[in-house]
């Protein structure tokens, strides 16, 4: 895969990249609440890819908005 393309490009894919790990990061929320209570370890996975989610979309936002989150720790 040879693409070259332009930053306006790169970011339109950049935006679409997070707002696709936001929809599944609150989908993975949802699924780990409803089974909280029926299938305790299903909730736990859920939870799991819930936070996977969370840290690509964090990536993806601290590289569209630079040193807008404050460092951990």
């Amino acid at each position: 895969m040879t693409d070259v393309v332009d930053s306006d490009e790169l970011l339109r894919r950049i935006q679409r990249a997070r707002a696709c790990a936001q929809r599944e990061e609150q989908a993975w929320q949802t699924r780990s609440e409803q089974l909280g209570a029926t299938d305790p370890q299903g909730a736990r996975d859920a939870t799991v890819r819930r936070m996977s989610y969370e840290a690509v979309r964090t990536v993806l936002d601290e590289i569209l908005n630079p040193g807008r989150h404050a460092p951990e720790g």
